[in-house]
């Protein structure tokens, strides 16, 4: 079984979210809204997603990696955090 079935409904909530900003990106390209309002929807979308996919990715390195004693949960910490600096 999959470790993302643990957050399944709050995986869900956010992938519900970023359809909505995409779907307004849509709507303001067919509305012919200014660059400005439709370059700062997809600028949300795209950090929905970086989100997503960084807390999806932390999931999955504390599922297969795990912890044994101090000095792996630091080398594990260590990795999550150069990991979040990178996907933002």
């Amino acid at each position: 079984m999959s470790h993302t079935i643990r957050n399944k409904e709050k995986l869900l909530k956010r992938i519900r979210r970023i359809r909505g900003q995409v779907e307004a990106v849509e709507r303001a390209l067919e509305a012919g809204k200014d660059c400005s309002d439709v370059l700062h929807g997809i600028s949300a979308a795209r950090g929905a997603l970086n989100g997503l996919m960084a807390e999806v990715f932390e999931d999955h390195i504390r599922h297969h990696l795990g912890t044994n004693g101090t000095r792996n949960r630091k080398d594990l910490e260590e990795v999550v955090e150069v990991m979040r600096s990178y996907m933002k």
